[in-house]
Order: structure tokens, then sequence, then C-alpha cells
């Protein structure tokens, strides 16, 4: 490949790189204003789903009382709204409707620019697939927003914690895989620099904050963070008693209220002692470059982080505090990704 070709090749792999980092930023929000929804029990407003037909809102006041009357039908209304009126409806209705429309929105951010790419022959068979695989996934989850809200349909006006979990985690893995390939596009394949050292302990970072990430979404999925509002004891105890009450004992680590809350701390205390371990040996090994700059970027968000967890807990769960954190955790992760990604280097 000629000098000119080379560098016309590096200069369209940026520019889709910065088309991925902006689909990653989508996402990134589509996490936060989901998180948002759950906090504020907008969710189960929307009680259809109209995947290719649901793109405009209503406008009349009788397309108003329709989806209200509609909402009246089921067990969150019967059950804990009974008094809400259709202003309050309306409230919770919003949110909702901008969740899902924003997830619509990243699908057309990424579809077309992903067309125009392949037809101006931009994208190799490779990478071709990342992409394509990047936009079927992406479908999936929207499915199983779906699968996830109708689980509060039925008797219970609550969501199931596992397909809220499940919900969440394919959310992070769409966004850590768009991230990863970006951050390869922006370099060209060609990395300044790669630390093999690094890499195991890197991995083992990722997959503890998808662990703890999931914990997280457990333990917002049985309201577990507003029991045991005391840090670092857990009202006054540092194993508190009730953890395994539940028969078979597995399931105290996904039903028991004390258990998932418990887990999450010490998954969290272990997630920051990590960072500070791989933070303190790349500065052993005197990193430079790509991947001295994500070690930074991470250990600050851990910092920061931990500092939201706690104090979310402290206050007993703030809606904006709580969403403060689970956008950190989206980061953080964002962060992990790109530190295992300039350890690897070229080598993948």
């Amino acid at each position: 490949m000629s000098v000119g070709n080379t560098a016309q090749h590096a200069n369209r792999n940026r520019i889709m790189a910065v088309w991925l980092f902006v689909v990653a930023a989508m996402v990134f929000a589509m996490v936060v204003l989901g998180g948002v929804t759950r906090l504020t029990h907008s969710g189960l407003s929307m009680v259809e789903w109209k995947p290719l037909t649901g793109w405009l809102p209503p406008f009349s006041d009788a397309d108003w009382q329709i989806l209200f009357e509609k909402y009246q039908a089921f067990p969150e209304f019967q059950k804990v709204n009974a008094d809400m009126s259709l202003s309050g409806f309306k409230g919770i209705f919003w949110l909702e409707f901008l969740h899902r429309l924003w997830g619509r929105t990243i699908g057309l951010a990424f579809f077309l620019p992903f067309v125009f790419f392949l037809a101006w022959g931009w994208v190799r068979w490779g990478l071709g697939l990342k992409f394509a695989a990047m936009f079927v996934v992406g479908g999936l989850q929207g499915v199983l927003g779906w699968y996830m809200v109708k689980s509060g349909l039925v008797d219970r006006p609550d969501v199931s914690q596992y397909r809220l979990a499940a919900h969440l985690i394919l959310a992070l893995v769409i966004y850590a895989y768009i991230l990863w390939v970006a951050i390869q596009l922006w370099h060209d394949d060609d990395f300044p620099a790669a630390e093999g050292a690094l890499v195991p302990w890197s991995v083992g970072l990722v997959v503890l904050v998808f662990v703890t990430a999931f914990s997280g979404a457990l333990v917002a999925g049985l309201d577990a963070g507003l029991t045991y509002n005391t840090f670092p004891l857990m009202d006054g105890d540092l194993v508190p008693d009730g953890m395994l009450e539940m028969t078979p004992a597995y399931i105290n680590l996904f039903e028991n209220v004390t258990t998932v809350q418990f887990d999450h701390r010490v998954l969290a205390e272990v997630t920051f002692l990590v960072v500070i371990l791989l933070w303190f040996r790349g500065r052993r090994l005197a990193v430079q470059g790509g991947l001295s700059l994500a070690l930074n970027w991470l250990m600050g968000l851990m910092v920061m982080q931990v500092t939201l967890g706690i104090s979310t807990l402290l206050l007993v769960v703030p809606v904006p505090l709580a969403a403060m954190h689970q956008a950190g955790a989206v980061l953080l992760l964002g962060a992990a990704v790109w530190t295992l990604r300039e350890a690897v280097g070229s080598a993948n």
C-alpha cells in the first residue's frame, strides 16, 4: 500500500472511529436515561411495544386518555398509583417514551452511516461483520427491554430483577464492544505501545466491573439500596444477619435484599482495590502514551464512583445521585475497556 493510500486508509478509520465514539456516547446516555426511568418508576407507563410505529407521541387529549386507560388496566396503577391523575401519568410517560425514542435514534445513528461506509467501500469484510454484529445485538437489546417491561405487567407491579440485570448487562456489552472497535480504528491497528504484563489484570478488571454492575442491577431491581443505609458497616455489623435465610442457599445471591446489598458492597470494594493495584503496576512499568492516560482516567473514575456509591447509600438513594452512580459505572467500564485495549496493543 502506497504512502498516500496508507494515509487515506488511516483517515477513513479515524472517521469511522469518531462515528463509533458518538454511538457509544449515545449508548451511555441511553443507560443513564434508563436508570432515571427505573428510579422514577416510569418504565411501566407504556404497556404496549410498537417498534416500528412508536416514533410519535400522543398529540390530542383523546390520545392521552386512551393511553391512560390502558395503563389503568395493569397492576402498577391498580396497586400503586390508583390515585394518579392524567397529569401525573404524563409525567412518567414522557420519560419512558424518551427512553424508547432514544433507542430508535441510536439505531438510525448506527445504521445510516454503516450503509454509507459500505457503499463507499470503506469497510473490510471482517470489520463489516463486527459492525453487523453491533447492529443485530442492538436490535436484540430492544426486544430484551420489552421482555423486561412485560415482567412488570402481570401480578407484581415491578420488573423482574433478573430481566433488569440482563437488560443492563447487554447494554454494557454493546457499549464495551463499540469502544473496543472504535479504539482499534482510531489507532489504525497500530498502537504506539503495548504492555502484556497488564493484560491479565485488565481482563480481570473488565470482568469484575461487569459482575459488579450486574449486582448493582439486582440491588436496583430489589430496591435493596433503601435498606442498610450505613457505611462501612451494615447497621453496625460487618456481616449482617439473615444473609442465608432463603432456600436453596444460592437464591440468596439474587433475591435476598441483605445478601444482594452485601455482595454489591464487597464487589465494589474489590474493584476499587484492583484498580489501585493496576494503577500502581502501570506506574512501576512506566507505561506511556494512551495506556498511561487510560490508567489515570481509570483511577479518577474509580474514586468518583466509590464516592457516588457511598453517598447514594447514605442519603437513601436520591434520584440524581443514583443516576450519577449508574453513569459512573458505565464510564468506569469504558475506562477499563480502554485500558485493556491499550495494554493488548496491536496483538489483537
